[in-house]
């Protein structure tokens, strides 16, 4: 681009919005469909018998829009990639959307729509059709940029994967270890410097989950546990699935430096956002074949059984701790972290 800023004219829908669409987006999202420029992207999908559409979409806020491990636009393509692989979606097709604020650079503009076009041949997707609007300075909260994705992709015949599928009895398996992609961004906010650094997590879960579903064909239920991190998830599945569960906290893995991190913000670990994480829930008779399979893939090399699912305290979420107590994981309450997603 000529100019270095975003500007207000950006977004009128004049000759500056054909040049940015152009010169920045139709450049590095390089897909047929999009190509077309046309107000809609148009295919003919081509959907197995028994299988099934699924469609997500989400919105993403995060300041600062670049940290340790990621940004904004990564965030974007894998936070819709792994809601659409929560449902066993393999997923096809993206829309974006981008609130820009006036004085936004064009070189971080740039650098986000790179990250998201290698997210998404990373993750197999295309990004197909979007929007661009532009807000006054100060409108978009001095963030910069949102973005709102949305996602579509298909499951497959004989997959059914909800978290109202939890029976008494079954493993809950995590893919490795929590809190990073949290105390990433909140350390990174509050200027704190640790001897092992603290990196995102976020990362595209659509293939491990192919892995695990190929191991284990009778998974129940897969969820990423991203905003209210690890605790509030478990308490949506027993929730919908009207059952208790009962996790180890010895089990759950936390790295050293999101365990300082928090224990000097005065944090749980167990409530920080992950954004490259999943929770399983299988049959105790698929338990060891499904954390094989898992380990053989590079994110899911430390995956380890957390916990089972119990008739005791149904809706409720206990925690067995490594002091031999045991204490309720509620839901979490209020704000932990601002702006992590």
């Amino acid at each position: 681009m000529s100019d270095s800023f975003v500007v207000l004219a950006h977004g009128s829908g004049g000759r500056l919005t054909h040049d940015l669409i152009r010169e920045v987006f139709a450049r590095h999202f390089r897909s047929p469909l999009l190509a077309t420029q046309d107000d809609s992207a148009v295919w003919s999908p081509v959907v197995p018998k028994g299988a099934r559409l699924a469609m997500t979409t989400d919105s993403y806020v995060v300041q600062p829009l670049f940290f340790p491990g990621g940004d904004i636009g990564q965030l974007a393509v894998c936070g819709t990639v792994n809601d659409l692989a929560m449902v066993g979606a393999r997923p096809l097709y993206l829309s974006a959307g981008f609130i820009l604020e006036e004085g936004l650079s064009f070189a971080d503009l740039e650098r986000v729509v790179q990250s998201m076009a290698r997210s998404a041949t990373d993750s197999g997707v295309e990004i197909v059709t979007g929007d661009t609007k532009v807000v006054d300075r100060g409108r978009a909260g001095g963030d910069g940029l949102f973005i709102n994705t949305a996602g579509v992709g298909i499951v497959p015949p004989g997959v059914s994967l909800s978290g109202a599928n939890a029976r008494v009895g079954d493993r809950v398996i995590l893919n490795g270890p929590i809190g990073m992609h949290g105390m990433a961004i909140m350390t990174l906010r509050e200027g704190l410097r640790f001897s092992l650094p603290l990196q995102s997590d976020c990362a595209p879960l659509n293939g491990l989950v192919e892995t695990m579903l190929e191991a284990g064909p009778s998974l129940r239920c897969l969820r990423d546990p991203t905003r209210g991190g690890l605790a509030t998830t478990l308490n949506e599945i027993a929730g919908q699935s009207r059952v208790g569960i009962e996790v180890d906290e010895g089990s759950i893995p936390v790295p050293e430096a999101v365990r300082a991190a928090c224990e000097l913000l005065g944090l749980d670990a167990l409530y920080v956002a992950n954004e490259g994480k999943l929770v399983a829930i299988v049959p105790a008779a698929d338990e060891e074949r499904v954390l094989e399979a898992m380990r053989r893939h590079p994110l899911g090399q430390q995956a380890t059984s957390i916990g089972r699912v119990v008739s005791d305290h149904a809706g409720r979420v206990v925690l067995a701790t490594t002091l031999g107590a045991r204490r309720v994981l509620d839901m979490l309450s209020g704000a932990l972290l601002p702006r992590i997603c």
